[in-house]
């Protein structure tokens, strides 16, 4: 698998992630017309439901064993990653503004995402099972750690209820998420045949999520404070930030002497965050809140970048 195949497999989807912003912009009540609300929030349930259908409890057993590793992948994940931006904030905030801020820790806050850090690890030839152990892993704990962090810091900005944040996360994610991996040993392997479909699945509610979000922060006017110099400077600070992580880990892989293999995974694992998470995290978190889209688009442009950068190095690195 070359990055031309990644790619050509990717683009489709950021090319629709672009069209219905734009769609938004010509048609902002699209969303109230066709109950684009109580839509998303049934397919949020089915995004977790297929995932934890297709979750195998097997191999997230079998890769308990390579804990340095993985360790290091959750801490960059969930700790060190917010961390960063917590401690940026008066530079950043100065720079991109306080809203933009609160998108980049959302971002900071997301767990890993699955099948794209297991293609670019395959490709790299990284540790392609402690990858998928480490991705499927981050996807469960991002369920808990995203909305404490957040609930961290909306707390101190807004009267937000942590418990109403919680029972919502429950029963749209966690709820299906268990009874999907419940499933997973009569309709596990189905659920691997229908790989292509679940994506499609996945991708489509996410489409419908940033359509949902721009429609409503366009009624709302919350563009028109927004220039085009400080989303520049949020595209620049993404990519800053990439690299940092990148390097952070790297540094801390060849403390605990993990091998090559095991660096790359470390590397590629603990960098990326995922979309579908944060769409769909995103879309409960910030039900009433009509900055939404704006918290949204760090995750949007981080997922493009951490894919482009990515692809490349990791067909350096397999063709080592």
């Amino acid at each position: 698998m070359n990055v031309k195949r990644i790619t050509k497999y990717l683009d489709p989807f950021v090319l629709c992630l672009l069209m219905v912003i734009a769609l938004a912009f010509l048609f902002p009540n699209g969303a109230e017309t066709f109950c684009l609300a109580e839509l998303t929030s049934v397919g949020i349930s089915g995004i977790f439901f297929l995932y934890g259908l297709k979750l195998s409890i097997a191999e997230v057993t079998n890769g308990l064993k390579n804990y340095p590793l993985h360790i290091l992948v959750q801490l960059s994940t969930f700790v060190l990653f917010p961390a960063i931006i917590w401690i940026l904030k008066p530079v950043l905030s100065l720079w991109i503004g306080d809203t933009f801020w609160m998108g980049l820790f959302y971002l900071s806050a997301l767990p890993s995402s699955v099948s794209s850090s297991v293609i670019m690890v395959s490709l790299a030839k990284g540790n392609v099972p402690s990858a998928i152990f480490n991705a499927s892993i981050s996807g469960i704990i991002g369920v808990f750690a995203t909305p404490l962090w957040m609930g961290l810091v909306m707390y101190q900005q807004e009267n937000v209820s942590l418990q109403g944040i919680f029972l919502k996360l429950t029963l749209q994610i966690l709820v299906p998420l268990v009874i999907g991996l419940s499933l997973n040993k009569k309709y596990g392997t189905w659920a691997q045949q229908k790989k292509r479909f679940i994506t499609l699945y996945d991708k489509t509610i996410i489409v419908l999520i940033v359509y949902s979000s721009f429609c409503k922060s366009i009624l709302t006017d919350v563009f028109l404070g927004i220039s085009l110099l400080q989303i520049l400077y949020l595209g620049i600070v993404i990519v800053a930030l990439f690299w940092i992580m990148m390097g952070m880990i790297y540094s801390f892989a060849r403390l605990l002497r993990l091998n090559l293999a095991d660096q790359i995974t470390a590397m590629f694992c603990g960098s990326k965050k995922s979309l579908i998470h944060g769409s769909a995290i995103l879309k409960i978190l910030f039900v009433n809140n009509p900055n939404a889209s704006l918290f949204l688009l760090p995750v949007m442009l981080y997922h493009t970048i951490q894919l482009m950068i990515l692809a490349v190095i990791a067909n350096r690195l397999g063709n080592r």
